[in-house]
């Protein structure tokens, strides 16, 4: 039976027959994967494509980040507008800034759903190109992966919201928990940390099992240009007979990434508390300009923190799963004759 090569390339090439290893022209050889070439391989694609990831992962947040800043702006020049006349009630008072806070947040939830998706997206457009050698720019790449937002976004949707009932259901336990010990009277709040701490304990499994059937989803949107529901059944198919192993090595890569967050959290932390002993004022200084070089300093490191972590726990670990989404094609499909064509350098024209 034919197999769907998605964009890798067509038609039959063996390079079985009387070669003991698998080529690499990229950044993995083109066989069946072992842990370490995975991982491996993840961090060569970052190290060669560094440029044009980060471009998108930066461009995408920094964008998400400008909408939300326009609509905090457009937020409180409306509430400020709202204000002006005579307020009666204490509900007046407080409805314009809540409606607006919830209007803001609304906002910045879209945003930054949209930007993970395009830098979702962007990771396994790389490794297509990754795994061949060949080269990656920013604008075919930005193209590439916003074409294909909506399907990511929508598989982003569906796996997040697998994962909400059993995070709800924890914080719930935990708030209950923390009720009961300060209140004098917990009875009625034991009953809420036992049905939260029961709920987790019962839909956490069939969450994580979900999760991880799906998680080759963006990978098949992107390079085969599936639908939401679509790349869902995709990766349900793929992950079959390979649960436990895509489980183990999605949850190394995010567990790598957090490793490599907590580094660059704690250097940037260590340094905003070295500059702000440097820049702050005396306790007796009338001087405003202390407080506002302390400011100029430290929400810039705030920010960078923030977009650092989003970045580093949307990319690398995205880049291992579109490695892992190859290694079932190649293990399944037979991709790797494939591959090993659609690399092979085409031949010069004869004069």
């Amino acid at each position: 039976m034919a197999q769907d090569t998605g964009t890798y390339g067509n038609g039959p090439y063996g390079w079985g027959a009387g070669c003991w290893a698998p080529p690499k022209p990229g950044v993995v050889p083109l066989g069946p994967l072992g842990l370490s070439e995975i991982m491996n391989g993840a961090f060569a694609t970052i190290g060669r494509y560094w440029k044009p990831l980060s471009g998108v992962a930066f461009a995408a947040y920094g964008l998400a980040a400008l909408v939300v800043g326009v609509a905090a702006g457009v937020a409180v020049a409306a509430v400020g507008l709202s204000t002006v006349g005579d307020l009666d009630t204490e509900w007046n008072r407080s409805a314009g800034p809540l409606v607006a806070v919830c209007g803001v947040g609304a906002v910045g939830l879209v945003a930054i759903l949209a930007a993970t998706a395009l830098t979702t997206a962007a990771c396994p457009a790389v490794v297509q190109s990754a795994v061949l050698g060949r080269p990656v720019t920013f604008r075919p790449l930005w193209r590439q992966a916003s074409a294909r937002v909506p399907a990511v976004l929508g598989v982003v949707l569906v796996t997040g919201l697998i994962g909400l009932v059993p995070a709800l259901l924890l914080v719930t336990g935990i708030v209950a928990f923390v009720a009961a010990v300060l209140s004098t009277n917990g009875g009625s709040a034991t009953a809420f940390v036992a049905l939260g701490l029961a709920g987790f304990l019962l839909t956490a499994p069939p969450a994580v099992w979900l999760w991880t059937r799906f998680v080759l989803a963006p990978a098949a949107a992107v390079v085969e240009s599936q639908g939401p529901l679509a790349s869902l059944r995709r990766s349900s198919l793929l992950v079959r007979g390979s649960w436990w192993r895509t489980f183990g090595i999605t949850l190394l890569a995010y567990a790598a990434a957090s490793a490599a967050v907590m580094v660059v959290q704690q250097a940037l932390n260590v340094l905003g508390l070295f500059a702000a002993p440097a820049l702050a004022a005396p306790d007796n200084s009338t001087d405003t300009t202390a407080p506002l070089a302390l400011l100029a300093v430290l929400v810039p490191l705030g920010l960078a923190v923030q977009l650092i972590t989003q970045v580093a726990t949307t990319v690398f670990p995205q880049l291992v799963l579109s490695l892992i989404y190859l290694d079932r094609r190649i293990r399944t499909e037979n991709l790797a004759p494939y591959l090993a064509e659609a690399a092979a350098p085409v031949p010069a024209p004869t004069p």
